[in-house]
């Protein structure tokens, strides 16, 4: 059933887009004015010089952020962005929607984003450990166990979070906890390296138990194959669905019978790209979107599902693995068509959750097994599912708008008891 849901302005940055979504839930909520504004506009935000010396011996200087949303709710929370188009307005976007997807799957954390502007493919690896270091000390004035905790994004991995931790180590003194996402030999989490893709997974079977949808034999085609995509696809066939199509930065393969996902796993490994894979035809990313598929699972960049191509989108399921994958007009465009989009606060919550698994452990120095890991994190992730999916209904709006609704009211309770208001 298409829901009516209003238009929003043609041309808008990032940060706009995201603000629009939080709008539309203030207003359902009729939010005074005051607090509204304390929720939208970032609380802080850090820009800083990097500079770094590279092998050759020059010295290159990158820019960096960090920005600090919003902590009502806990520390701040949020990953690192190493990334050419990381700039200060997709920064301010991204650590805006973990301030909602924090509170939509009630952990207790704020919301923040971090980043550098640079391509990393073009830096070795010592260029990328001094430029983590650097960067670290830039911002260490802002983060702490207790006050801002990074994680990886992407561009950023386990041993970018390593690094991390020993250069905020080398001035506060050794802390874990300092950040989420980091090697298991030094003090990570089990399940953390799947847990986006894992909650992609527990997030679409438990929105089909509720609808009274079978998965069972359905096709799905996903966009982007790192981290979140690559688990996702591994992980999808336990809700009954059949990988058909998968794309990363160099392009993508097809095969309508379903992709053989161990030697793409393979494959993958070796070429370090998804194209190439023999088990079925090339396909480019563009056309992935497009294809005739039951879910598409936009696992990639933003803004990817725009005004351009949304009334091409032939999937009846979108699944938002990536983050901000899909613009206002997008969004409103798939609505009037009837398709159901699950939301990217709720769906790619999973890598804060175990995130904050991590830091648990780190505090209490007690390392959980993956088992009890996978199954905390179901049961948040079932729980967010259902509170989202019952005020959907209660009030006749989407699941995006829902999740923000949720999202929202709890972030104004916590900023109202605190007395900030």
């Amino acid at each position: 059933m298409a829901i009516k849901v209003k238009q929003p302005p043609e041309e808008m940055t990032a940060f706009e887009e995201v603000s629009w979504f939080f709008e539309q839930a203030a207003e359902r909520l009729d939010l005074e004015s005051e607090l509204r504004e304390m929720m939208k506009q970032p609380w802080r935000e850090l820009t800083v010089q990097v500079p770094v010396r590279m092998d050759d011996g020059r010295v290159r200087v990158f820019t960096g952020y960090r920005v600090q949303h919003n902590a009502a709710r806990g520390p701040y929370k949020g990953g690192i962005r190493y990334h050419p188009a990381a700039d200060l307005d997709e920064v301010r976007a991204l650590a805006s929607l973990m301030t909602w997807k924090t509170a939509v799957v009630d952990i207790p954390y704020g919301g923040a984003k971090g980043g550098v502007t640079f391509e990393p493919r073009e830096l070795s690896r010592w260029e990328m450990n001094r430029l983590t270091r650097r960067y670290t000390q830039s911002i260490a004035h802002l983060i702490g166990p207790t006050r801002d905790i990074p994680a990886p994004d992407m561009g950023t991995d386990s041993q970018v979070m390593a690094w991390m931790m020993d250069a905020y180590g080398q001035l506060e003194g050794y802390n874990p906890a300092v950040v989420t996402g980091k090697p298991v030999e030094l003090g990570g989490s089990y399940g953390r390296e799947a847990a986006p893709g894992r909650g992609t997974v527990f997030v679409l079977g438990e929105w089909a138990k509720l609808s009274g949808v079978s998965l069972e034999g359905k096709t799905v085609a996903i966009q982007g194959f790192g981290q979140v995509g690559s688990w996702t696809a591994r992980l999808i066939g336990s809700v009954g669905l059949r990988v058909v199509a998968v794309s990363d930065i160099s392009g993508g393969v097809y095969n309508g019978r379903g992709l053989d996902m161990e030697g793409l796993l393979r494959h993958s490994r070796e070429a370090k790209t998804v194209a190439g894979f023999a088990g079925g035809e090339a396909i480019g990313n563009k056309e992935l979107l497009e294809l005739d598929v039951d879910v598409l699972v936009p696992a990639a960049v933003e803004s990817v599902v725009n005004r351009g191509n949304a009334d091409r989108v032939k999937a009846r399921i979108v699944v938002e693995a990536a983050n901000h994958p899909m613009t206002p007009q997008a969004d409103v465009i798939l609505n009037q068509r009837g398709i159901l989009v699950l939301p990217d606060i709720l769906v790619n919550a999973g890598g804060v959750v175990v995130s904050y698994f991590e830091w648990a452990q780190n505090i209490q120095q007690f390392r959980w097994e993956e088992e009890r890991v996978n199954q905390e994190l179901l049961k948040v992730m079932k729980e967010a599912t259902e509170r989202v999916y019952q005020v959907s209904q209660d009030w006749g709006v989407g699941m995006r708008e829902a999740a923000f609704v949720v999202g929202v009211k709890r972030v104004a309770q916590a900023i109202r008891l605190r007395g900030f208001v």
